[in-house]
C-alpha cells in the first residue's frame, strides 16, 4: 500500500491514433497531481514477466495544461519496447498507472526576459509544447509565439489542426494571433509544409523567412525537444550564434530536452 501513495491506477478515457504507430492517450487525473506546463510524469503497467509484481515505468510528457482535469500523452510505438506496444493496445475503461510526481525543466521559469518564444520539436517532442500553449501564462508573457514541428511524413503531423487554428477554453481568443506555426516534413514534399530538417532550414534562413521573424539572443527564447541527434545539432547551432544554455543558477535563452 505504501508504494500506491507514490502512484495510482487511473482510467483510460480516450485513445486517438494519428497513424497506426503514433497515438494519444487520455486518462483520469490523480487527485493532488501538480505540475508545470512542459513537465513529464511516469506511466506504468505491471510487468507480465515479473513474478514479484514489478511495474514497467517510462517517462512521458504531459500534453494537457495544468488546469485540465484529464491527462493527455502523445506517444509513438517502439516495436521492441516493453511498454509502448502495450499502451497502444489499451482501450477506454482500461487501467493505466500514473506516478504522482512531475519532473523536468522544459518550463518557462528557466527564462528571464524575452519577447519571442520559439518552440522547436521533432516527433513526440511536441507534447510539452502543446501543454505550454494550452496554459494561459505563455500568451500573456510573450509578444509572439513560434512553433516548429518536424516529422518524416506529412501524416505524422499530430495536433496539426489545433496548432494551425489554435483555440482553447483557457486561452483568450484575442491573443491567439500571437501564434505562428510551421510544419516541417523531411522525407516528402507536402502542401503547406516546409521541406527539410530544422537545422538546415535555420542555416539557410528559410525558417525565419517563413515565420516572418528574426532570431535574436537578446529577445528570443528557445525551447528544443526531440531526438538526440536534433538536440545535439541545434545545441551546437544556437550556442554558436550566442545562445547560452539556461542553467538553474544562470538563466539563458536556450533550453533543450531529449525525447523521441
Amino acid at each position: 500500500m505504501q508504494a500506491q501513495t507514490k502512484y495510482s491506477p487511473q482510467t483510460v478515457t480516450g485513445m486517438h491514433f494519428w497513424t497506426p504507430t503514433i497515438f494519444s492517450i487520455k486518462t483520469t487525473r490523480p487527485p493532488g497531481l501538480q505540475f508545470t506546463a512542459g513537465q513529464f510524469v511516469r506511466l506504468g503497467l505491471p510487468d507480465d514477466d515479473s513474478e514479484s509484481g514489478e511495474m514497467i515505468w517510462r517517462p512521458y510528457s504531459l500534453v494537457n495544461s495544468p488546469n485540465e482535469d484529464t491527462l493527455e500523452f502523445y506517444l509513438i510505438t517502439i516495436p521492441e519496447g516493453k511498454l509502448t506496444p502495450r499502451l497502444a493496445q489499451l482501450k477506454v475503461g482500461d487501467t493505466l498507472f500514473v506516478d504522482h510526481t512531475a519532473y523536468g525543466f522544459l518550463t518557462l521559469d528557466r527564462f528571464t526576459g524575452g519577447e519571442d518564444l520559439w518552440l522547436l520539436a521533432t516527433g513526440t517532442g511536441l507534447a510539452p509544447f502543446v501543454s505550454i500553449l494550452r496554459d494561459p501564462a505563455v500568451w500573456h508573457r510573450f509578444k509572439r509565439l513560434f512553433v516548429v514541428h518536424s516529422v518524416r511524413w506529412a501524416h505524422d503531423l499530430a495536433y496539426y489542426d489545433e496548432l494551425k487554428h489554435f483555440s482553447h477554453p483557457d486561452v483568450d481568443p484575442s491573443l491567439v494571433d500571437k501564434l505562428n506555426y510551421a510544419a516541417c516534413v523531411t522525407r516528402e514534399q507536402a502542401p503547406g509544409a516546409l521541406n527539410g530538417r530544422v537545422t538546415s532550414l535555420l542555416a539557410s534562413g528559410e525558417l525565419e523567412k517563413a515565420m516572418g521573424a528574426t532570431l535574436d539572443p537578446a529577445t528570443s527564447r528557445i525551447m528544443v525537444c526531440g531526438n538526440p541527434d536534433m538536440i545535439k545539432a541545434l545545441r551546437a547551432w544556437f550556442t554558436d550564434k550566442g545562445y547560452a544554455v539556461s542553467r538553474t543558477a544562470m538563466p539563458g535563452p536556450l533550453v533543450l530536452e531529449k525525447q523521441w
